[in-house]
């Protein structure tokens, strides 16, 4: 299977969407929250579209899926956070509903990706 630049998967794209979603959202907050929950959302977020480039540039496809399990490690860290900052009132019902589709949609891209990335050895 020839490798596709990390910049044309649909995966990626779904990541950097909801990454880019979530930014304005945590930069309106006060000082505490944004230092706080923010931080940690933003970077868990931020991580799964890193990572999912960082292994696609790896000369090794063990290499790519170990970082694309990486990336599915942060969305879940993400999902921690977003319903941390739900109960913490720092999100709106609105917002939550804005952002559900994409991590619904990231999560099983990103399982179909893992399963894409080059030959294994399962029999």
């Amino acid at each position: 299977m020839k490798s596709r630049g990390f910049e044309q998967l649909r995966v990626y794209a779904l990541a950097e969407k909801l990454a880019d979603e979530v930014w304005p959202m945590v930069q309106k907050w006060n000082a505490f929250a944004r230092n706080t929950v923010g931080g940690q959302l933003v970077r868990a977020v931020d991580s799964v579209g890193a990572n999912i480039a960082e292994g696609s540039g790896r000369g090794a496809y063990q290499d790519n899926r170990r970082f694309a399990r990486m990336a599915r490690a942060s969305l879940f860290e993400a999902r921690h956070w977003l319903r941390r900052a739900y109960r913490r009132q720092l999100l709106t019902t609105a917002q939550v509903t804005n952002l559900k589709p994409l991590i619904e949609e990231l999560g099983p891209k990103l399982n179909a990706y893992l399963k894409s990335i080059g030959p294994t050895n399962d029999k």
